[in-house]
């Protein structure tokens, strides 16, 4: 549910760098779309992705758990390590301190790893919708925790990791998830944008399924390390294409 595209988070309105690089003449067929989107997930998707993990990770973790970070494998079954395809989330409400804290970390750290202007405030509106979007269909003291704690609203992959784990979701669940949005994203709003064959575009996201499910186990081994450790993956081109796109009076996506 939080990977479809109809999840009312608002991620429709938004085509992840595609429209700027349309415009720019670097996206024009499936093959371009395929390199475009393939250099996005191995970048800001590989990053999302470890974000999330970790917050889903840390969603609901006692402060003890804080103390000495892990360096999860990815194999591990439990929530404890941040690993998991555990079925429920943990009986804690997300509201301990060393939850809150590792999660707060987390925001802090995506924020200094997005140096666009126009992209950190995308981050963060997305993640407001996403949040307020979670707390509707699975009300939880955790995620209540979260909106206060962050008002402006926390990153995307911050609050699609803890919605995730509200959900009853493992990190490598959530992992999985930021990069389905990478990739889907860009793809969909290649077809409004082109006029691109669907069945065409669907052939470039198979195509890539074994990257993302690559790239999402190691996110979830990551899930326990600490913040400041966790991936800072650069993709210039997109940051700059999104300071152009956010000054153009006409356009189709928000971002």
């Amino acid at each position: 549910m939080l990977a479809d595209g109809r999840f009312p988070a608002g991620g429709h309105a938004h085509s992840g760098g595609l429209e700027a690089a349309v415009v720019a003449g670097r996206v024009s067929d499936p093959g371009t779309l395929e390199a475009f989107l393939r250099g996005r997930v191995a970048t800001s998707g590989a990053m999302a992705a470890a974000f999330a993990a970790a917050a889903c990770a840390a969603f609901g973790r006692p402060p003890e758990a804080e103390s000495e970070p892990e360096t999860g494998t990815g194999t591990d079954s439990g929530p404890e390590t941040g690993t998991g395809t555990d079925s429920g989330p943990e009986t804690g409400t997300g509201t301990e301190a060393g939850g809150q804290d590792r999660i707060s970390a987390l925001d802090a750290e995506l924020e200094a790893r997005t140096p666009a202007p126009a992209l950190r405030a995308t981050s963060r509106k997305l993640g407001r919708q996403l949040l307020r979007t979670a707390r509707a269909i699975r009300p939880h003291p955790g995620l209540d925790a979260l909106a206060a704690a962050l008002p402006g609203g926390p990153h995307q992959p911050v609050a699609l990791g803890a919605a995730a784990r509200a959900l009853g979701l493992g990190p490598h669940a959530a992992a999985a998830a930021a990069l389905h949005d990478a990739a889907t994203g860009p793809a969909t709003a290649a077809v409004r944008l082109l006029g691109l064959d669907p069945f065409a575009v669907h052939a470039v996201l198979a195509r890539l399924a074994p990257d993302l499910d690559r790239l999402a186990t190691a996110a979830t081994g990551r899930a326990d390390a600490p913040a400041a450790e966790l991936p800072a993956y650069g993709a210039p081109s997109l940051d700059i294409s999104a300071e152009l796109h956010a000054t153009w009076e006409v356009r189709l996506f928000a971002s």
